[in-house]
């Protein structure tokens, strides 16, 4: 049976989490604090969680800079969980900026960035949420494609001229990074493939989902978002909670929104503005996941020289096995999915194996040598290492030894 560290993990999610952090989540689960009682037998409402929710929350504002009028909330539901909330939280927030009368409502326009599966995901359930309630009732809001790269099969991001926002939009939607075919936006203005912050007009929310590539590098741009959020499983902790960062502006009261007609209601424990009058706490969170984010910040802020070293270590990791690959496809051995070097992701790395039954002896090789989760997402195949923050240096040197040996 192989120990923790002669196995490279490079899962698409859930995905590693710093070995340092597990150990002492270990000792908490157990006996959390001397107190006797594990962490996840402790009240979500006594001081022992509330210090850990609360220094949690503290921690990531601290690394990611986020300005005072921003507030973070720790949700459940995931990614897909926010597909639905954001649609409902700003279709209410819109109509209590717009409250005219029922009869003179227009349905506002949604626009949808789609660059691979999960903007996808979250456009469908736009159009699900916006729907009319019944025939010959107006739509609750009006979902359209700004920009696509489907007939490219998600393999690039839209050029500049390819964008096609509504001037009058309640809100423009995003994936920062997709995870499937590996494709993100680069961080810089400059970088052609950018995303046009520009070209969303004075007064158009922007949301963003972040999930795949949160606390990986700094967020472009962050004042100009309206809505971040990400799921926890990827860069920041175990899988169930789920990290929003709202404008304070828009923790509307959605009730009172609904008294004006013309919008879906909204789930309690979906309205933002209900999580932030209660701390994350209206109802029992998931403690365990928090505890073990709460964990990690302290080790990224303490040990990994904060977002600045994480960006320098991303980098490097990303460029190291991204060159391997462009060697590698010199020699007609592999292909990267992403042919636009500014458009790969630092965080899903995707690529075939050229030749018939090559990827099987790709991954039986790797596989021997300890290399796990490295065969491709089942829509598309292929090969994709997932390098996220715990994913050591060394242990991407290591798989680009091997695709170097597997080339030669």
């Amino acid at each position: 049976m192989p120990t923790r560290d002669q196995v490279h993990n490079f899962a698409a999610g859930p995905s590693p989490l710093p070995t340092k952090c597990l150990e002492e989540a270990a000792l908490g689960l157990l006996n959390y604090e001397d107190t006797g009682m594990g962490i996840c037998e402790l009240s979500h409402r006594g001081k022992e969680f509330k210090a850990v929710i609360e220094g949690a929350e503290a921690d990531l504002r601290s690394l990611l800079q986020v300005p005072d009028n921003y507030t973070i909330l720790f949700s459940q539901g995931g990614g897909t969980g926010q597909f639905s909330a954001v649609v409902l939280n700003l279709l209410a927030a819109h109509r209590l900026a717009h409250p005219v009368p029922a009869e003179e409502f227009k349905p506002p326009v949604l626009d949808y960035v789609l660059t691979g599966s999960w903007s996808s995901k979250a456009y469908a359930e736009a159009q699900r949420l916006c729907a009319p309630p019944f025939p010959n009732c107006p739509a609750f809001g009006q979902p359209r494609i700004a920009a696509s790269t489907k007939s490219t099969s998600w393999t690039r991001l839209p050029s500049r001229d390819e964008y096609n926002f509504s001037k009058d939009a309640a809100y423009v939607y995003y994936c920062e990074n997709e995870t499937i075919n590996g494709i993100e936006f680069p961080p810089k203005a400059e970088d052609k493939e950018a995303f046009p912050f520009d070209l969303v007009s004075e007064g158009v929310e922007i949301v963003a989902d972040y999930s795949s590539s949160f606390i990986s590098r700094p967020i472009p741009n962050f004042s100009r978002h309206a809505i971040i959020y990400a799921g926890a499983q990827k860069n920041l902790g175990p899988s169930g909670v789920t990290v929003l960062i709202v404008r304070n502006d828009l923790l509307v009261d959605t009730t009172e929104a609904s008294k004006l007609g013309c919008i879906p209601a909204v789930p309690i424990t979906y309205e933002y503005k209900i999580l932030a009058n209660n701390k994350s706490l209206y109802n029992t969170p998931p403690t365990f996941p928090i505890y073990v984010s709460a964990l990690v910040l302290k080790h990224l802020i303490k040990n990994k020289g904060g977002l600045e070293g994480l960006e320098q270590t991303n980098r490097e990791k990303a460029q190291t096995l991204y060159e391997t690959l462009e060697n590698a496809e010199k020699k007609g051995k592999a292909k990267l999915v992403v042919r636009d070097s500014s458009a790969r992701s630092w965080m899903n790395v995707t690529f075939n194996i050229e030749g018939e039954g090559e990827e099987k002896k790709f991954l039986e090789g790797a596989e021997k040598r300890g290399f796990r989760q490295l065969k491709g997402h089942r829509s598309v195949g292929g090969i994709r290492a997932s390098i996220y923050n715990a994913v050591t240096i060394e242990s991407v040197k290591l798989l680009c030894d091997y695709i170097n040996e597997f080339c030669n």
